[in-house]
């Protein structure tokens, strides 16, 4: 046998694109970029997945219906999570193939009494949410985005806010510190460079035109009239808000060749939105019951009641079961799910933090990572070689261009993913995802080629 017969390389796949594939591979991004500006938080990548699937003839599951072989459901869990599934010809008792993916990304969460004023200035007081390098996302551009839940007279009422969107839309910011005036802090490490308890964002100036002397917060109380007016809010209802602030940048293409795509939340909205389109691209019904979790938290965690920790899975897998007299138990431990989430990209500009035989590169396709974690594979659920070997065959039967990928070199540093919660329900799990450079940055890149060999493999393991 020859040598390129017995080595395993990773290439970049550009040589393996048909012209077919070029042209198709460009139409799905830009797909994905108008998501990516649409969805910037969970809530609103939630509404944007629910109208795509209703547009391709899924619908609302309710507890107790009949499923039946072909059929196309989705259910919601409190706005920031989804599920989809398709129904196969095959009993659940043979198992789902299931994607599951995150739709939360680091972002800047208003604290629940944020507003105050300080030298002529309203600010916005903030906690951070998810790991991030909090110098990154100073003197940017921001959106506000979230809802605000408004009580009056005994009555609960949702307002949406989205700020900064739009074209004539005003910008937030957090403001950082002049170069001339920074010695001290350009000496500091750069975790400390800047404070979580500084990353207060500027919301205006102008004071009230109020005529009453008692009031010393005039710019304070201007805010407060405005978000009175638009919105009907007072003081006390960011006490029952969910209010962010996350990049103003819009998703665009990077490099002379566009090879690249800029923006924010890649990680891991480019692995939702790749796992769900594939499944709503479905031709006919596909043989075992496919199935695409779409959730929360995974970035603090995967607590609560929209994480990957949640029984929101399982009740609503346990629904389907009992429509065909299935044990979840028994769905379960004949499954397999492909934990799509990202990896890093080996970065040129970074060479010492990487392993360059086993970290994944751009350009070189879908990646299949064995194992996560940190610190002897701390926090990581460890694919079996046998099922590494099956998406192995089903990638390469399906000529999907893929590689493999880890998260930096050992003691570095790692992280996790939500594969070990699916793992622990008896669910054999591996990672697979799209390698991304500059992670948890305001502003992240990955591969067009990467991206489309994605959504292909996530086709193929939907199909086996």
């Amino acid at each position: 046998m020859k040598a390129e017969d017995l080595f395993y390389d990773k290439k970049a796949g550009f040589d393996r694109l048909t012209r077919s594939d070029k042209t198709a591979m460009q139409t799905y991004a830009e797909g994905y970029k108008a998501f990516l500006d649409e969805g910037k938080t969970e809530r609103d990548a939630v509404t944007e997945l629910v109208r795509m699937a209703e547009s391709k003839g899924f619908r609302a599951y309710t507890r107790g219906e009949a499923v039946a072989a072909g059929d196309r459901l989705y259910r919601v869990n409190r706005n920031k999570g989804v599920t989809l599934a398709v129904i196969g010809k095959k009993s659940l008792k043979d198992g789902v193939r299931l994607t599951a993916a995150h739709l939360d990304a680091p972002r800047v969460d208003i604290r629940t009494v944020p507003l105050y004023e300080d030298s002529g200035m309203a600010y916005f007081k903030t906690h951070y949410y998810g790991g991030i390098k909090k110098y990154q996302w100073t003197a940017i551009p921001l959106e506000l985005r979230g809802v605000v839940c408004v009580c009056h007279n005994g009555r609960v009422k949702t307002v949406n806010i989205r700020v900064g969107s739009g074209p004539n839309d005003p910008k937030f910011v957090i403001t950082d510190l002049l170069p001339h005036l920074a010695s001290e802090q350009m000496a500091k490490k750069a975790t400390e460079i800047v404070k979580g308890e500084g990353m207060n964002i500027l919301i205006g100036s102008v004071p009230s035109e109020t005529e009453d002397e008692k009031v010393t917060e005039k710019v304070k109380l201007a805010v407060m009239e405005h978000l009175n007016h638009e919105y009907g809010m007072t003081e006390a209802d960011f006490l029952s808000a969910e209010l962010c602030c996350v990049p103003a940048f819009q998703a665009c293409d990077i490099g002379f060749d566009r090879s690249f795509i800029g923006a924010y939340g890649h990680d891991d909205r480019v692995c939702s939105y790749t796992a769900a389109t594939a499944l709503l691209d479905l031709k006919g019904t596909p043989a075992h019951t496919c199935v695409a979790l779409l959730v929360d938290k995974e970035e603090t965690g995967s607590d609560g009641v929209t994480g990957m920790q949640s029984r929101a899975f399982d009740t609503f897998m346990a629904d389907l079961c009992r429509a065909q007299e299935v044990l979840p138990e028994e769905c379960y431990e004949n499954s397999i799910c492909l934990s799509a989430d990202v990896c890093n990209a080996f970065d040129p500009n970074f060479p010492e933090v990487s392993e360059k035989r086993n970290d994944a590169r751009a350009n070189c396709g879908f990646a299949l990572v064995k194992y996560t974690g940190a610190r002897g594979k701390s926090g990581t659920s460890d694919a079996t070689a046998e099922l590494m070997a099956r998406i192995r065959c089903i990638f390469d039967k399906s000529d999907i261009i893929w590689q493999t990928g880890q998260l930096g070199r050992v003691d570095q540093g790692g992280g996790g993913t939500v594969a070990m919660y699916l793992a622990n329900r008896n669910i054999d799990t591996v990672d697979a995802g799209v390698p991304v450079l500059s992670m948890h940055a305001p502003f992240e890149l990955i591969a067009k080629l990467d991206l489309y060999m994605a959504y292909k493999g996530f086709g193929a393991f939907y199909k086996d």
